[in-house]
């Protein structure tokens, strides 16, 4: 079957990710980029979880009143792949087939695969880095010379990527930086800082999860940016889902997953008015 629409959302078996995929099934029929029958690729690490997913939303009472899937004669259908976002390879696999599948080009991919681990230090600021900074900008590059002219990227960051946790320096630095490198040089002086046991010393907060996010903040800005610049009509942006009641935040979030994922379906299939290189909350633009 052919799609008019195609979609990649990582990270979603369970929490946002699986709330985004819901989403977009529910609002696509209303967009104003619906233009016929939708798929959206759920991607998760584990195919059983993946699957079991797929399942669960098969049989959401919402999904089939709303008749949103195909199964119940709607437009969208959902389909599984195998994804770990911190493996090149799994990256580089699910391009490749991505690319075969369908050569007209995808739509949009939502980039929601992240970790927050518990404790702090320098081997879990590595860690963090490499997922939620690093892999997932590798995945940017993977994805967008996959993207139709008119397609999207939506990275899921966090309120905690805000800069008014540093100093003034650090801030600015942020701030200033135009190109990738740029901000991976401020990534990379956050580790060094934290092996040496001096990262407040440095201007940084104690935290590899926000600045993990700050950095995925500054690098959509930095990938938008570059994109723009060689003519690419590819809209780059990131938001922050809200404090959401999910396993990462060990239930204590305020926000539901479904709502958490009204900005990034946004962001994949609403009237941004060409917004690109922006930052995002609560369904608006925000300063970072």
């Amino acid at each position: 079957m052919s799609y008019s629409k195609v979609g990649v959302v990582t990270g979603a078996n369970k929490g946002i990710g699986l709330a985004i995929v819901r989403q977009l099934a529910l609002q696509y029929p209303k967009s104003p980029l619906n233009n016929g029958p939708f798929l959206i690729y759920l991607t998760a690490r584990d195919k059983g979880r993946g699957e079991a997913a797929i399942k669960d939303l098969e049989q959401d009472a919402q999904l089939k009143k709303a008749r949103a899937l195909k199964a119940d004669g709607g437009l969208a259908e959902i389909k599984f792949h195998e994804l770990d976002i911190t493996d090149s390879s799994s990256i580089k696999s699910l391009a490749d087939h991505l690319k075969q599948a369908h050569s007209d080009g995808i739509d949009f991919v939502v980039n929601n695969a992240g970790i927050a681990m518990d404790g702090f230090d320098a081997n879990i600021v590595k860690t963090t880095l490499d997922c939620n900074y690093y892999k997932t900008l590798e995945a940017c590059h993977a994805f967008l010379p996959l993207l139709k002219s008119t397609g999207r990227i939506v990275n899921v960051a966090s309120m905690s990527g805000h800069l008014n946790k540093y100093s003034d320096d650090i801030r600015n630095r942020f701030l200033a930086s135009k190109t990738e490198d740029d901000v991976s040089s401020i990534m990379k002086d956050f580790a060094t800082a934290v092996e040496a046991g001096k990262e407040k010393d440095a201007g940084f907060p104690s935290a590899a999860y926000a600045v993990s996010k700050a950095g995925l903040i500054g690098g959509t800005r930095a990938l938008a940016r570059t994109a723009k610049e060689k003519g690419s009509g590819v809209l780059i942006n990131c938001c922050c889902p809200g404090y959401v009641n999910t396993d990462m935040s060990k239930g204590n979030g305020t926000k539901t997953p479904d709502e958490g994922a009204q900005t990034p379906v946004l962001l994949a299939i609403q009237d941004i008015q060409g917004k690109t290189g922006t930052f995002w909350q609560s369904e608006k633009e925000i300063e970072w």
